[in-house]
């Protein structure tokens, strides 16, 4: 059993700079409240459901992911809370849910693009390179993780396993060019299809993934770097 100061210092840790997290989370929604008011925004719909209602639904996948990941990566690293819970299957667990908050992230963002099409100026073929531009880093990206880094590292197993976290930094692939490279360039496939479809709504669903997936990296994923590696 705890005492009650450990218990304070562990709820602590697993709480560390997400008030960072809440601030940036509350500007960004607001600015997104904003934003749905512009010319385009409301465009749409598919499946009988309106684009305003696929915008918001993007918009809370992508929340709930990086929520979830920040409750399981601290309770695991602070509290063991998943071990507890599901033994050894505590990583399969928690990569399942983060696979598929992460792959609805993306086709919800599809959905909202293909509802809200054309609403952005200009001919779409100008946007459709574009698309076709942003997709190369990204496709890199996702080459270079699953060739160098590894897919179970990329979702954080080293919060799970201690073994982990003796291994090297990877600076090979598209990891040559930055340390960053999931929050650089892997999102860029959410701009895919906003580019692709012309899409204002999307865009900016795209803007703000990007944008709050930073949020993460400096409220979650980099205090838990300097705890895990010193």
């Amino acid at each position: 059993m705890l005492t009650k100061q450990e218990k304070k210092m562990t709820n602590r840790l697993i709480s560390e700079k997400q008030w960072l997290h809440v601030v940036c989370l509350v500007i960004l929604v607001v600015l997104l409240m904003l934003a749905v008011q512009l010319d385009g925004m409301q465009a749409g719909m598919l499946w009988g459901i309106s684009t305003t209602v696929w915008f918001w639904i993007a918009v809370g996948i992508a929340i709930a992911h990086q929520v979830n990941v920040w409750f399981c990566w601290r309770t695991q690293l602070h509290a063991n809370l998943l071990s507890r819970v599901f033994g050894r299957y505590e990583f399969s667990v928690y990569a399942i849910g983060f696979s598929i908050l992460g792959l609805s992230r993306v086709v919800v963002v599809f959905i909202l693009a293909i509802a809200n099409r054309g609403t952005l100026p200009g001919e779409e073929w100008i946007y459709q390179i574009l698309a076709m531009i942003a997709l190369v880093p990204a496709f890199y990206l996702f080459y270079s993780v699953k060739r160098y880094f590894g897919f179970r590292r990329a979702f954080g197993i080293d919060h799970f396993d201690e073994s982990y976290r003796n291994l090297p930094f990877v600076r090979k692939g598209i990891f040559r060019y930055t340390r960053n490279g999931m929050y650089v360039y892997g999102f860029l496939i959410l701009w895919v299809p906003a580019l692709w479809y012309a899409s204002h709504a999307a865009l900016v669903v795209a803007m703000f993934n990007h944008l709050y997936i930073w949020v993460h990296y400096y409220a979650t994923e980099l205090p838990d770097i300097r705890r895990i590696y010193g």
